[in-house]
């Protein structure tokens, strides 16, 4: 059997909302501490304490969204205690990741003038599991109003004379676990009071974001919309690739075996059947599709590089990663009717990150170069596919070989991502471009594979896996065929005349 896949670039599907391609830093590890937070006075080159490595690469990836400040740290944050002079703010243990000392110099102003730096949208997790309504509502003015308040002038004695706008505020975080071990009829009515209060001041309008289940609970979903849709915008969907069972061992990132490679990327494609599932009950309350579902965690979690802080969820990168980070967007592109917004765990040194940083050193990731690569889909119509695709693996292990999306933006240009997720081959796809015959086609690409299923950067070799020219095709009329290397990501773009 072939691979063969048909392109109908005169039919869309909707438009995919670029925050699908978004970000999640919490203070876990060394997210935020070191990674993005060094202080004023630190000798790494910064922006008022920002690095300004990461800023510049997280920039030229065109991170649309960023989600702060968790995760299970959003649900024991008390936002007030990271406002004002650096020097007087509370010490805290962070309870969730490591015990340490957290110093609160990473707070409110310094989140939203990153942000700011990043040119991207705030995405703030408020505090339901240990926090108060008034917390809440007050840190919502604090960040919103214009007028005369209590919080407006608070924030203007902290140096912020303008409010910010701030689109999207979640209302808590995995409720159903570390944000409260609440039932979902409890969370529902909880959401409720706590959204009341979660106003829009002047002309910034809140996209409120509910706590939405973990991986298959769809007892969680169904309870969560039945009785709380109609007072939010977007909820929320939680899932990890983990090749082992997590708590008796997940499995190393690198120097893995065979069979963890190809069994990972078969539970990469459990998001299909989790989307599609949750879908369906949203559609039986929103059948219009006015609540977005918003994967704000999402990614590859293995066990702790040794040697680190098992608290830290530090681990390396590898075209693994890579693939299932292909495969992900390849899915939420294809679910854009539905799917809003996706955070990948985390931005730097933690979980599936796209940087990883050792003091002054910086490298990017394999997954940093596949976001980089598919960004042209941000704000993108979505193109029809027909995939017609070899099955990879045996019996209740199969998956295809290939993940795909395509698009088509303002100017015309088409886009398409194409996963060869085979690692001990390359292959051949036919690629027909249905309603382009005619039309002359200049085609270019980019790809990113390895030779070992464990490839990854180092701070001693940076770009052993980084992208190069992709020249493996031929054009024959409407007729690409392509040379897809073994475990690769490839990127295409056509434009037509």
């Amino acid at each position: 059997m072939a691979n063969r896949l048909t392109v109908n670039t005169d039919i869309t599907k909707g438009i995919i909302n670029r925050n699908i391609y978004g970000h999640f830093s919490e203070h876990l590890g060394r997210c935020i501490y070191e990674g993005l937070w060094v202080g004023e006075d630190s000798p790494i080159p910064n922006t008022n304490g920002i690095r300004n490595d990461v800023v510049a690469a997280l920039k030229e990836m065109k991170i649309p969204v960023l989600r702060w400040p968790g995760g299970c740290f959003a649900d024991e944050y008390h936002w007030k205690d990271g406002i004002g002079p650096k020097e007087t703010r509370k010490r805290m243990i962070n309870t969730h990741w490591g015990g340490v000392v957290e110093n609160n110099h990473f707070g409110t102003h310094e989140f939203m003038m990153l942000c700011a730096m990043l040119e991207c949208e705030p995405y703030i997790n408020g505090n339901v599991g240990s926090g108060t309504v008034q917390e809440m509502s007050e840190w919502v003015e604090y960040l919103t109003f214009e007028g005369v308040s209590p919080m407006a002038e608070l924030r203007k004695e902290n140096g912020r004379e303008e409010p910010w706008k701030v689109k999207y505020f979640g209302v808590g975080n995995e409720n159903w676990g570390c944000g409260g071990n609440m039932r979902p009829e409890f969370y529902a009515d909880l959401y409720r009071q706590f959204q009341t209060y979660v106003r829009n001041y002047g002309d910034n309008k809140i996209h409120k974001v509910a706590c939405g289940p973990n991986m298959d609970d769809y007892n969680w979903m169904e309870t969560v919309m039945k009785n709380a849709h109609q007072f939010m915008d977007s909820i929320t969907l939680h899932y990890y690739t983990i090749p082992g069972e997590f708590w008796t061992g997940k499995g190393a990132a690198t120097g893995f075996p065979d069979v963890e490679f190809t069994g990972t990327l078969k539970k990469a494609f459990y998001m299909e059947e989790l989307i599609t599932k949750h879908t369906a009950i949203m559609d039986q309350y929103d059948p219009e599709k006015r609540v977005g579902l918003l994967v704000d965690e999402w990614g590859t979690w293995y066990d702790v590089e040794p040697g680190t802080n098992p608290g830290f969820l530090f681990q390396q990168n590898t075209i693994r990663d890579a693939l299932i980070a292909g495969i992900s967007l390849n899915i939420f592109n294809q679910h854009c009717d539905r799917v809003q917004m996706a955070n990948i765990a985390q931005l730097v040194n933690v979980l599936q990150s796209v940087i990883l940083t050792e003091g002054e050193k910086m490298i990017l990731t394999p997954t940093y170069h596949v976001f980089n690569m598919f960004k042209v889909h941000q704000d993108a119509q979505l193109l029809d596919i027909h995939l017609s695709s070899v099955e990879l693996g045996s019996g209740k292990e199969d998956y295809p070989q290939l993940s795909v999306s395509a698009s088509k933006n303002d100017a015309g240009q088409i886009h398409i991502s194409i996963c060869n997720l085979d690692h001990l081959a390359g292959t051949n796809v036919e690629l027909d471009l249905r309603g382009l015959m005619g039309s002359q086609v200049t085609v270019k690409g980019t790809t990113l594979t390895s030779d070992t299923t464990d490839g990854h950067n180092t701070f001693d070799n940076p770009d052993r896996v980084a992208p190069s020219e992709f020249t493996s095709f031929s054009l024959e009329g409407t007729l690409l065929t392509l040379d897809l290397s073994a475990m690769s990501v490839t990127v295409l773009e056509l434009t037509a005349e």
